[in-house]
């Protein structure tokens, strides 16, 4: 018989249940320290594609909620996205900064390959291109791999630019008129992601907050770029238009939504929804245009897709524009049948998994 601390327990089915989730598998090494989830949701429209996530999670009941969180994320992300892959993503427990090694990411990429193309890794938080190199030294069974190596690289330019196109249209909706000029825009996170988002919104001269728990981002992007940076605890009350979301997930919460004051929310984290009923609605009811934050942070998977079709960036940064016309379409159905905005793109996900499902069977 196992128990409430045990982690495959009754509890972790029942959570898969919950999410409808196809597979989950719990890895460990002790001879590297290995400690790694990795979930795969649904692989109806292909293999599941998603990022490995490497953090310090308070516990392991913590860190398989958000994997089995994320990896329904992406099967929504690709659906929306118009791509062939299912979703999936893993999680490895450790501190990015002090537990990294050689031997554990080559360790990971032997889990990666032991499931046999079911499931496709790539970069994600606390993930670098270094890391994603010597986890190719195991499996062929990735993404996101460093130029030099044949692949892509660093996905997240693409990533930050269905962003911006989402944020564009999330503007012509609100306001009339797509033009960033002038508009105050709360970039929460400056990392890889929201560097390039402000590289962006720089150029077309937005007026751009920065807040980040880490100094040496936000060095970064002041010696690159003209932005005022907020305390971290003081994000929620700053004057804005647009908030931006650009780290972790659920800053969309009880304790949030009572402070923040803005027109559009329209950022590249996932699962900003802290409870996607609950604060979906909430969203709504405070007058607020929330873009669906796996619809406009697609950019990342879509280049990762074209990076298994064989390489093409102009292909890839080509889709990626159609963010624009994909969350006009979330807005507007969202509009005409008075539901939240995070439910009309939840529909749309189905809908096209369903009439998939029905020509073919699961990868």
């Amino acid at each position: 018989m196992t128990t409430p601390e045990t982690s495959l327990d009754f509890g972790t089915l029942a959570e898969m249940f919950t999410y409808d989730h196809e597979q989950v598998v719990f890895c460990q090494d002790k001879s590297t320290g290995l400690k790694a989830i990795i979930a795969i949701h649904d692989t109806t429209l292909g293999p599941a594609l998603g990022g490995t996530r490497m953090w310090k999670y308070a516990s392991e009941q913590e860190a398989l909620t958000d994997v089995l969180r994320l990896s329904r994320g992406m099967t929504y992300k690709s659906s929306v996205a118009g791509i062939n892959l299912g979703g999936g993503k893993a999680v490895i427990i450790g501190d990015s900064k002090v537990d990294k090694s050689e031997a554990l990411f080559r360790r990971f990429g032997k889990f990666v390959d032991s499931l046999g193309g079911k499931y496709i890794t790539a970069e994600d938080v606390g993930i670098s291109p270094k890391d994603i190199e010597q986890v190719q030294m195991e499996t062929d069974h990735v993404t996101g791999v460093p130029e030099y190596l044949g692949g892509s690289g660093d996905p997240s330019p693409v990533t930050a630019y269905g962003v911006y196109m989402g944020m564009k249209a999330a503007t012509k909706k609100a306001y009339g008129s797509d033009s960033l000029t002038g508009k105050k825009v709360m970039v929460q996170g400056a990392g890889s992601v929201g560097y390039h988002l402000v590289k962006l919104l720089s150029k077309e001269g937005a007026v751009i907050s920065i807040s980040d728990i880490y100094e040496p981002s936000i060095k970064r992007v002041l010696k690159d770029f003209k932005a005022e940076v907020v305390p971290v605890n003081d994000v929620y009350k700053e004057e804005m238009d647009i908030y931006a979301p650009c780290a972790l997930g659920a800053t969309l919460n009880d304790d949030t939504l009572k402070q923040l004051k803005c027109s559009i929310i329209a950022g590249g984290s996932n699962n900003q929804l802290a409870v996607e009923t609950i604060h979906g609605e909430a969203v709504k009811k405070a007058g607020m245009l929330y873009a669906p934050d796996y619809v406009i942070n697609s950019g990342g998977i879509i280049n990762c897709y074209w990076e298994l079709q064989g390489y093409n960036r102009e292909a890839a940064l080509s889709q990626t524009e159609k963010i624009f016309d994909t969350t006009t379409e979330i807005f507007n159905k969202s509009e005409n049948e008075n539901i939240p905005t995070f439910l009309a793109a939840n529909k749309l996900a189905e809908e096209r998994i369903l009439a998939i499902g029905k020509i073919k069977t699961s990868f």
